[in-house]
């Protein structure tokens, strides 16, 4: 039974405040393995494709929040409310998926925001969890955009009951973001060229992830750390929210 968006839109701004409020009692930290993968920062140039783990959406989604960003969201009704959140969070937003409305929501993409940068979470949006699908191969292949690989980690989060065990921090805990290097994909890849380039990906995003949990569960510094809600002081970037499946 859909509900009205007179009622839901209320609600995702209360419940978008509630989570940015989370975000902010964080230990937040973020480390990179080269100068130009970090949008926050003078020596990014060129535009990249972010890849994350869906369960662990709710860090980038606040720290980067007010930064230039766009999320591509379901056309599904029951996505509005993340549509909503999205703008309350200053973010751009286009709708569609891999499998409804991805071929104009890429092409709104590459008219409006063609030099911006695209996240995806490419286990999402329904699963199996933290297993790559080959979509943001294909598009990363489509547009000659290179991928950076991204692993995050959170102290002890809590765990919801969902298909990808989505991860809430607790209050005050530590949260940790790791940047890979890009990764460059050809053109014009067969199917056996996909699969390769999607394992390759996808154990990238694995050893990243495994990384940040272990950084956040033993606190030790790293090299290049620095604090992440501190890198969006005074910087904006387009990016883009792309589940495909």
């Amino acid at each position: 039974m859909a509900v009205n968006p007179v009622v839901l839109r209320p609600i995702a701004f209360l419940f978008g405040h509630l989570i940015k409020g989370l975000v902010r009692t964080l230990d937040a930290r973020l480390a990179d393995y080269s100068d130009d993968s970090d949008v926050t920062t003078d020596q990014f140039t060129t535009p990249a494709i972010y890849i994350f783990w869906h369960e662990n959406i709710l860090l980038p989604f606040v720290t980067r929040s007010r930064a230039g960003m766009t999320l591509l969201v379901s056309q599904h009704r029951d996505a509005n409310w993340l549509d909503w959140m999205a703008q309350d969070f200053c973010y751009n937003t286009v709708r569609g998926s891999s499998t409804k409305g991805g071929l104009k929501a890429i092409l709104q993409y590459r008219k409006e925001h063609q030099n911006s940068s695209l996240v995806v979470t490419p286990d999402g949006p329904k699963g199996p969890r933290r297993v790559l699908a080959p979509g943001c191969i294909q598009l990363s292949s489509l547009l000659q955009v290179p991928i950076i690989p991204v692993g995050i980690g959170y102290h002890r989060p809590y765990r919801a009951p969902t298909w990808d065990r989505f991860a809430i921090p607790r209050p005050g805990s530590r949260a940790r973001l790791i940047l890979g290097s890009r990764m460059c994909i050809p053109r014009k890849l067969d199917e056996a060229g996909i699969e390769e380039h999607r394992l390759w990906v996808e154990n990238a995003v694995h050893q990243l992830t495994y990384e940040a949990e272990s950084w956040a569960f033993d606190g030790i510094p790293r090299q290049r750390e620095r604090s992440l809600h501190a890198a969006l002081q005074g910087n904006s970037v387009s990016v883009e929210s792309l589940g495909l499946g």
